[in-house]
């Protein structure tokens, strides 16, 4: 489904490189992202993918180059910086502690203090005002989740991409970068993981989805952009290509579409 984005650029990425020693992973990267945007970076295993991803969200930085958050630069040096930027990761794993229930893993290590200085100091948590915010962060993804309270180990995969998705947009990132989020899905948690892209998408916020589905990038980007042996070798509108296109991209043999 392609969505009519917003002329606002949210993400912008310049000729970002990145080596490790004598191999060069990125070299002179660059892409913008738009506000409601859902842009797919693609690229066979070894293409920098997972370098650039790194160098956005903060655990490696880049040689040269700039990245920019809605037209200011900012310097990205850990995870913490990318998130005080307004850049939230949801990693494959989705780093979530499977015995904590939903609340606790939406504010995992962003826990909110009780009011009483007191009782803070004591380390006391406001669990009520966490279930609060928690339910009205996932209420904004129309999501199905049961009792705020079931572990993580109890719900779908859909569940909790649901819940790590609620977790990136409920500190205000403007931008999500989902790695690989159906990877581990069937057909219908599949379905419903695109269904949760299109939400936060509507509601403004950028997506950078990184993904070896074609048919679910058909699906849900608007644009693709492709990265070839650390190079940026396309950036397309999804509608303009087939999936045998991109695939073609991808592995180098279609370069002429880009």
């Amino acid at each position: 489904m392609v969505r009519t984005a917003l002329d606002q650029v949210a993400l912008e990425v310049k000729h970002i490189s990145k080596s490790f020693g004598g191999v060069q992973a990125l070299r002179d990267v660059s892409f913008t992202i738009n506000k409601g945007e859902v842009v797919g970076l693609l690229g066979d295993n070894g293409a920098g993918k997972s370098t650039l991803v790194r160098c956005i969200s903060g655990i490696h930085a880049p040689d040269s180059g700039q990245i920019l958050v809605n037209g200011q630069e900012v310097n990205i040096n850990s995870p913490l910086d990318a998130r005080a930027s307004g850049i939230e990761t949801v990693f494959q794993d989705l780093a979530m502690v499977p015995e904590f229930n939903i609340t606790e893993n939406l504010f995992l290590n962003r826990e909110i203090r009780h009011k009483n200085p007191i009782l803070a100091w004591f380390g006391w948590l406001d669990t009520k005002a966490m279930e609060h915010r928690g339910r009205k962060a996932i209420n904004r993804l129309n999501s199905r989740i049961p009792s705020y309270k079931e572990k993580i180990h109890n719900l779908s995969g859909g569940q909790r991409q649901a819940v790590a998705i609620a977790r990136a947009v409920n500190w205000g990132a403007d931008i999500v970068i989902m790695d690989e989020p159906t990877a581990a899905l069937g057909v219908e948690q599949s379905a419903q993981v695109n269904e949760l892209i299109n939400v936060i998408s509507g509601q403004g916020v950028a997506v950078l989805l990184i993904s070896h589905n074609m048919q679910h990038v058909v699906e849900t980007c608007d644009r693709a952009v492709v990265l070839y042996q650390g190079t940026s070798a396309a950036d397309v509108a999804v509608k303009d290509v087939s999936k045998e296109q991109l695939v073609g991209l991808i592995t180098g043999v279609n370069q002429s579409a880009a």
